[in-house]
């Protein structure tokens, strides 16, 4: 039980890419998810002055748009 929250208080990121090539995509996908709910991507990356509501809004559309698109490369579909 010794490593639970060992996370917590680092000042590194803990969500390295494991493809790091796709990185621009989600760039662009974040982006994108960030405009059509209105929310603007802080340029330095800072994202203490968001409320819950916004970071949450946008971490799920993009999980929403990910799966959708897993499901359509799974099935053969292009959907880009």
């Amino acid at each position: 039980m010794g490593q639970v929250g060992q996370s917590q208080g680092r000042s590194s990121r803990s969500n390295n890419l494991i493809v790091p090539q796709a990185n621009a995509a989600l760039q662009q996908l974040k982006f994108e998810a960030a405009q059509e709910l209105g929310v603007t991507i802080p340029q330095d990356g800072y994202y203490g002055n968001y409320t819950s509501r916004e970071t949450g809004s946008l971490g799920g559309y993009i999980t929403k748009r990910l799966v959708q698109l897993a499901e359509q490369q799974l099935s053969g579909r292009s959907g880009l």
